[in-house]
């Protein structure tokens, strides 16, 4: 028997608020990179040193609506390899993807986007960042995978804090 896990692709499917079974739809229609940018300010110089770098990875997330159903998602990837106090290089990608998301709650819809939609995303971007690495002459970089339903209860809860403390006011910090 397979498990089922909740996730906010599949949480449409057990709202029932109205008192009928709703089931959410998403199908991919286009997946692109819309803008890749690679630095290596420190060439030819970084490639005479023992190679042993410090990866730093950011990714944000941004989604606008293309009208009815569709959205489109770009996950940005940026990779920053450093070698002691220098850059060896830099990559970023926007990896992007049109995706129809139809039948879903609006509740659900923002999860979705900012869950499911990067996790389908995630391994075009890493393809591109250990490519671009390799034909620049650098070892293949490989990303390890990111959880994004993670990331995305992490900034929830920022967002919640951040809304407590507005509510709390200059009043409760004057103490």
């Amino acid at each position: 028997m397979a498990e089922e896990k909740n996730t906010p692709a599949n949480a449409a499917a057990d709202d029932k608020s109205d008192g009928k079974m709703r089931t959410g739809h998403l199908s991919i229609q286009k997946v692109y990179v819309k803008d890749l940018s690679y630095e290596a300010p420190n060439t030819p110089h970084i490639f005479m040193e023992e190679w042993r770098p410090t990866v730093d990875l950011q990714l944000t997330n941004n989604t606008t609506s293309l009208g009815g159903d569709i959205h489109e998602v770009v996950l940005t990837v940026t990779v920053t390899v450093r070698f002691e106090d220098k850059v060896a290089y830099l990559i970023e990608v926007k990896q992007a993807g049109i995706f129809n998301l139809a039948g879903f709650p609006e509740q659900h819809l923002a999860p979705v986007l900012a869950t499911v939609c990067p996790n389908i995303l995630f391994p075009f971007a890493r393809e591109v960042v250990s490519d671009v690495a390799t034909k620049a002459g650098f070892p293949q970089l490989l990303l390890a995978p990111v959880n994004f339903e993670a990331l995305y209860a992490q900034e929830v809860m920022r967002k919640r804090g951040a809304v407590a403390e507005g509510e709390a006011g200059p009043a409760a910090m004057g103490h």
